[in-house]
């Protein structure tokens, strides 16, 4: 086995800047069934921005937002809507991880500085990465304290619907740059592309993407990066791009061990799914052979399933979450399969050209 050449942890966190850190809290502890456990603003001496961190299981969110005007996220929340800003990695070392990324090419965003309270002290550092999305190294092994110094823990328990961790992260990246990209993760992170998919693998009659998956920290982590492809109509890379203002992330697909449970309780909270046709599922059994669940069942929540040599999967996606058509989210429970649907793209792709047709984006 090669020695991993950027040592990664795990996706310590992902941080949202928004309009309302408080109103996206409620909505992702009563939809999503996060907990909310820490606070950071002006009662904890933070006085130019609040950050309040919601948690169920492995996952961590932090939802930011400014508290003055003039701040300098306030005209990105502004160009962007709501958005993922920050995935950041926790690391062994955030001084060697941060010199080493930017001695392979990174551009700097926070050279390395240390956070301390009474329960000690954590290291941090941010490089940069596609549009105004960041990379933080984080390292809290000298922290006794719950998530970083200075927050408050504030616990608000929510409803948890069995998300498990952070499956992968996926970015949207202009016409050209998708493979600028893949060679970035490879150089500065040295991640290593898993697959790629063309426009004859994810096309419709109407619109086509191009998708590479890149895997890092001894393949915990994994970041599919896509980019438009030529189409008759406007793709939905080209939508979020777009509506988005440019590069960013377009969604984060969630783990969780039981999709039938986990879907069930987004929908009984009012969340919003794509859906496909049910002639789907009368070809599921043929396409994909036996499997545990249901058909009937995942055919009346919307659950798509895909098989590889390693298992199968079973996925969904919501509906756009903000305003914009940009941020959604996957839900995935993987039963073996180390893929990412790929059988699926055809029936997704012309779910997501219905939803367009009817914002008039098509």
């Amino acid at each position: 086995m090669t020695q991993d050449s950027f040592p990664i942890r795990r996706v310590d966190h992902i941080r949202h800047y928004v309009g309302n850190a408080r109103q996206a809290a409620f909505y992702y502890r009563n939809v999503f069934g996060f907990n909310i456990t820490a606070f950071h603003g002006l009662e904890t001496g933070l006085r130019h921005e609040v950050d309040i961190l919601l948690e169920q299981n492995n996952v961590k969110l932090l939802f930011s937002a400014p508290l003055r005007p003039g701040h300098p996220m306030a005209e990105k929340i502004a160009q962007h809507g709501d958005f993922v800003q920050d995935i950041a990695f926790e690391v062994d070392d955030v001084d060697w991880a941060y010199n080493e990324a930017v001695s392979r090419g990174a551009t700097s965003a926070r050279e390395p500085f240390t956070l301390s309270d009474e329960n000690g002290d954590v290291r941090i550092a941010s490089i940069k990465t596609y549009g105004d999305t960041l990379h933080t190294f984080i390292n809290r092994d000298n922290f006794r304290g719950h998530f970083l110094p200075n927050y408050r823990e504030h616990f608000e328990a929510g409803e948890g619907i069995g998300i498990q961790e952070i499956d992968h992260c996926v970015g949207n990246v202009e016409l050209g740059q998708m493979n600028h990209w893949v060679h970035w993760y490879e150089e500065v992170l040295g991640f290593k592309q898993l697959i790629s998919f063309d426009d004859n693998d994810i096309s419709t009659e109407y619109t086509a993407l191009m998708s590479k998956v890149m895997a890092g920290g001894g393949g915990r982590v994994k970041f599919p990066i896509n980019e438009p492809a030529e189409g008759k109509k406007k793709s939905q890379i080209d939508e979020y791009l777009e509506f988005f203002g440019g590069a960013g992330v377009q969604h984060v697909a969630l783990r969780t061990d039981d999709i039938i449970h986990t879907v069930t309780s987004l929908r009984n909270k009012g969340m919003q799914f794509l859906t496909v046709p049910k002639a789907y599922y009368a070809a599921l059994p043929d396409r994909v052979g036996t499997i545990d669940e249901d058909i009937a069942t995942l055919a009346d929540l919307g659950i798509l399933v895909d098989r590889d040599d390693e298992g199968y999967l079973l996925q969904i996606f919501t509906k756009p979450v903000t305003d914009r058509p940009t941020l959604f989210y996957e839900i995935i429970h993987r039963k073996g399969a180390t893929s990412f649907g790929k059988g699926n793209f055809k029936a997704l792709f012309e779910a997501i050209e219905r939803e367009q047709e009817l914002r008039g984006t098509l």
